[in-house]
């Protein structure tokens, strides 16, 4: 334990006390008007704006990386058949046409074989299997449309630290989001406004969309006391050739790469290669990055306030270093910044 303290590797390293009442429950009404903290990557130096301010810190060549996943609705309610009891069923990862990998509640009550049924019987799903984690495979039958279906009858996947229920389901969604298969969303992408991705676009500052489908992995907790031995959650990324292009003209003309949130920084560090030149592709990624990680193209980030002990932490401790995030989180919660999903946003820079 002693080795890990002296290196920033043990878990206990990345803790802060936050108030309960600093989370934020609901979603800004103007996406761009939360507030952002900007923090001096070498020297700790803060500095406080709202978020529209972002484009003052952005420069012309400068390449700014968006995740263009979109959330689904995944959230099921619904019966057990043979019983009536409520079940929950929480899709993670399509596996195959109707098969998905998913959370279920209760556990207990959903072995092989259990039927559920959702909407008065207009989906119903059978579990085939147990795998990783508790996690189960689990069949769907409908008619129609399996899209329609579920955004007829899903949830949006809320955080569990959040309460409130979602009064418009397009606030969970970024205003970029393409292509659907998250079950939370990049976050750190909520605080844009298709007008202000335009003011930023005619400054002439580049930007490459990715996809990273984001899991609920991204929100459990480090159990183990060495962060070495977390075992990191797997995710389905694709880079496509026009944003690889982008990337690394940026790097070749003495740019920064900029990334918004930490799913787009692993996306393009996962399809990076050993020189830091992008590669288009696409593939799962289970990449855990904590001090000692060499950024390959990552220079800048922009990103939410995350939880103590994360992942999410100490990916942006790599960057930044361990003690400038924490004083900087300090200074944030002294200063009632709101923290998480809905919260207000902050500039490694």
């Amino acid at each position: 334990m002693g080795d890990n303290k002296i290196t920033g590797l043990s878990t206990a390293d990345y803790y802060f006390d936050l108030p309960q009442e600093l989370i934020a429950q609901d979603p800004m009404e103007k996406r761009d008007e939360c507030r952002l903290l900007c923090v001096d990557k070498e020297t700790g130096a803060v500095e406080h704006h709202i978020f529209s301010d972002i484009i003052n810190y952005l420069e012309p060549g400068d390449c700014l990386v968006l995740n263009n996943t979109k959330v689904i609705p995944a959230r099921l309610l619904g019966v057990k058949e043979d019983t009536g009891a409520a079940v929950e069923i929480l899709l993670l990862k399509r596996k195959e046409a109707d098969v998905w990998e998913c959370l279920v509640k209760p556990g207990k009550k959903l072995r092989p074989g259990a039927r559920a049924s959702f909407g008065g019987g207009i989906l119903t799903a059978e579990i085939l299997d147990i795998v990783d984690d508790g996690n189960r495979l689990v069949k769907f039958f409908y008619e129609g449309i399996w899209e329609e279906v579920l955004d007829r009858l899903g949830e949006m996947p809320l955080p569990p630290y959040i309460t409130h229920k979602l009064k418009d389901r397009n606030m969970y969604q970024t205003v970029y989001a393409r292509f659907e298969g998250s079950a939370a969303a990049p976050t750190a992408g909520l605080h844009f406004t298709a007008k202000l991705l335009d003011r930023i676009s005619e400054k002439g500052v580049d930007m490459a969309f990715v996809t990273l489908h984001v899991g609920l992995g991204t929100f459990r907790p480090v159990k183990v006391s060495n962060v070495k031995e977390h075992h990191m959650h797997t995710e389905w990324y694709q880079v496509t050739e026009e944003a690889a292009q982008k990337i690394n003209r940026a790097k070749k003309d003495g740019h920064r790469v900029i990334c918004v949130g930490t799913t787009s920084c692993r996306t393009i560090e996962s399809a990076a290669d050993e020189n830091g030149v992008m590669k288009a592709g696409s593939g799962d990624t289970s990449i855990f990055i904590y001090p000692g990680y060499r950024f390959k193209v990552t220079d800048r980030l922009i990103t939410n306030f995350h939880l103590p002990e994360s992942t999410l932490v100490m990916l942006v401790s790599a960057l930044a270093g361990r003690e400038h995030v924490l004083a900087a989180y300090e200074e944030a919660i002294r200063e009632r910044y709101r923290f998480f999903s809905f919260g207000d946003a902050c500039f490694f820079m």
